[in-house]
């Protein structure tokens, strides 16, 4: 039996207690801060509750099979989930609106050729054919096997499959970026191309300089589907956490960890803020880079074997929580995207040289279906997100353009408001270390392994990366296969080589 430490109790982190307790260690949790769950945070104020982190699920099977391989009980019997149907309506910046099913390849052609006409679900589902190719030559490396020392392959090869031109009966590689994805394949239709780059965007991804394997990211939503919890994102959190405890994973909360211990060449512990040092095995790091460089011996960078470049400047996020007088519409959509106003101006705003907020930024509406989140069934709980620049100071300004554009998405908003919080990049940076709020994105081949993220192992034995800030990336199901990759490393060595 091994002794470890696990520094976070973010969703990855958790994953990997839980796995790495069943399999007979000894671990405990150390957190900074007074609760669990990272980026699954929540808010209540006056019997509202919102998610102050994702509020949709993708990939359900990740947490699924933790929950078979922690215990009895699978995930069904510890949260009640349900598919969002639909699983998003999409208002784009002319006025037209499309609702598309949620994991139906043949109903969302439908929907496209109804809003936008007759041929684009044909050219929407030419794309998911290569977009499925691209899954199926990504999936393992990128998502279910540890980030090997050849991951200059991944960053090498473009996984997704090369348009043949009739004519010339020859491959066109000119598509190497989502933008160029949109140029080329999908007729030219505005609409088309915002709902594909939306799929960058919402993860802080430019599409004109995103590899094409990000058709991963359209594909696995729109394939596996979308999926809610009752009582919010936070009874997930939760749920992990009790399996957590009922596998006898200890968690010290207000416990800020300052310094990883080395001996002998390798992680023998942490230090605390109040002075005591918690001896272990293993290590297992479950923060932003800026973070773990703050804690590593004399600020040693130890990401990992190989030199993976990994990701910097990221955006951030900003999140508007609403308060709402009047129920919930039966025929409401759980998830809208208003899409902005001027796709160029946002890309400038998010990725130029001088960042800001677009005038009318997209925005992401949640409107949940929970009668648990507000406090009778005459009010409504909104919540608004917006990718933003990290490190960007908001002003109130700021706050009312989002309100503004959304309110395609919510009849008679102004009027029903009640009162708005705000969760802004300093916060998110507050909450999680991350330089400037930056929020990782998921991990993407091709492009020369810029968007990949630091292996799981280090150069110091014994201390391992965990959650969206190592392989395989952000969000939530990817926080949990890196929690299952680093298991199976520790459990089983070097040799591991991933899930079968």
């Amino acid at each position: 039996m091994a002794r470890i430490v696990v520094i976070g109790a973010g969703m990855g982190a958790m994953t990997a207690a839980a796995r790495l307790a069943v399999a007979g260690h000894r671990v405990v949790v150390y957190e900074r801060a007074g609760t669990y769950g990272g980026a699954l945070g929540r808010f209540e104020r006056d019997g509202f509750a919102f998610d102050t982190g994702p509020g949709l699920l993708q990939l359900p099977a990740v947490y699924r099979d933790a929950f078979v391989k922690t215990g009895k009980e699978p995930l069904e019997k510890c949260v009640e989930l349900s598919q969002v149907e639909p699983a998003v309506r999409h208002v784009f910046a002319d006025g037209t609106r499309t609702d598309l099913p949620n994991a139906s390849r043949a109903g969302i052609g439908e929907a496209l050729d109804e809003a936008l006409g007759d041929g684009a679900g044909a050219r929407w589902a030419a794309f998911m054919n290569r977009a499925r190719e691209t899954w199926d030559r990504a999936r393992r490396p990128l998502l279910e096997e540890p980030l090997f020392d050849d991951w200059e392959v991944l960053g090498e090869r473009e996984p997704y499959p090369a348009l043949v031109h009739k004519r010339l009966l020859r491959r066109d590689r000119r598509a190497a970026t989502l933008a160029g994805i949109g140029e080329l394949e999908l007729g030219g239709d505005a609409r088309l191309v915002a709902l594909l780059e939306h799929f960058a965007l919402s993860h802080g991804l430019d599409p004109r300089t995103t590899p094409a394997s990000a058709a991963v990211l359209p594909y696995m939503e729109q394939t596996f589907g979308v999926w809610a919890v009752r009582g919010g994102m936070r009874a997930l959190a939760e749920a992990l956490y009790e399996r957590c405890l009922a596998r006898r994973v200890e968690f010290v909360f207000d416990a800020a960890v300052t310094r990883i211990v080395e001996k002998d060449g390798r992680a023998a512990g942490v230090e605390l803020a109040d002075g005591t040092t918690a001896e272990a095995d293993f290590v297992l790091a479950g923060v932003a880079p800026t973070a773990l460089a703050g804690l590593l011996p004399g600020g040693v960078d130890v990401r990992a074997a190989g030199d993976v470049p990994g990701r910097s400047g990221t955006p951030s996020r900003l999140t508007v929580l609403l308060a709402l007088s009047g129920g919930r519409p039966e025929s409401a959509p759980h998830r809208t995207v208003v899409h902005a106003a001027d796709r160029e101006e946002e890309l400038r705003h998010l990725f130029g040289e001088r960042p800001g907020l677009a005038a009318a930024p997209t925005v992401t509406v949640l409107r949940p279906d929970d009668p648990g989140l507000v406090p009778d069934a005459a009010h409504e709980a909104v919540t608004l997100t917006v990718t933003v620049p990290a490190h960007l100071e908001v002003a109130p300004a700021d706050v009312e353009r989002v309100i503004g554009h959304a309110g395609p998405a919510v009849p008679g908003l102004r009027e029903r408001l009640l009162w708005h919080e705000v969760r802004t990049p300093a916060d998110v940076a507050e909450a999680t270390g991350a330089d400037g709020g930056s929020v990782p994105a998921p991990a993407l081949a091709a492009a020369d392994g810029r968007l990949l993220h630091p292996a799981n192992s280090s150069r110091l034995p014994g201390l391992f990366a965990v959650g969206g800030w190592s392989h395989p990336g952000g969000g939530l199901p990817h926080a949990g296969m890196s929690g299952a990759l680093v298991a199976g490393l520790i459990v089983e060595g070097p040799e591991f080589r991933g899930s079968r």
